[in-house]
């Protein structure tokens, strides 16, 4: 009974071995897949890094183009009024420039009737 006992507990002790051999093969192999799966993922991570660190960069120099336009606009909207009497301005002095060319005598003529817009040859008050 001690033989058989014995040849059992040795049987038992084997397929043990053996499946713990199995598993440590299995968990090894888990490992390996594990560990290649992390370094991807890892490169993947640095990958999207660099990306966001570039997009992030374009974002940045288009709030800077907004940024400048908007400055731009403010500008033009600001001194919208001032371009408007200069250009009118320059359009009335051109057209008598070109009237006093084809022969128009403007000497005693007073082209503004406005006090803030005086014409090129309006009279001058002190």
């Amino acid at each position: 009974e001690a033989e058989v006992s014995e040849k059992a507990s040795q049987a038992d002790y084997e397929t043990m071995m053996q499946n713990a051999g199995e598993k440590r093969a299995a968990d090894s192999k888990l490992m390996t897949e594990k560990a290649a799966t992390k370094a991807n993922t890892e490169e993947e991570l640095q990958a999207e890094t660099e990306k966001k660190a570039g997009t992030a960069k374009d974002h940045m120099a288009t709030l800077e183009y907004i940024s400048a336009l908007h400055g731009e606009c403010d500008w033009l909207l600001q001194y919208h009024e001032a371009r408007k009497e200069a250009r009118t301005s320059e359009i009335e002095s051109l057209v008598n420039a070109k009237s006093v060319l084809s022969g128009a005598d403007y000497a005693l003529v007073q082209t503004a009737t406005d006090s803030k817009t005086k014409g090129f040859m309006s009279r001058r008050t002190q």
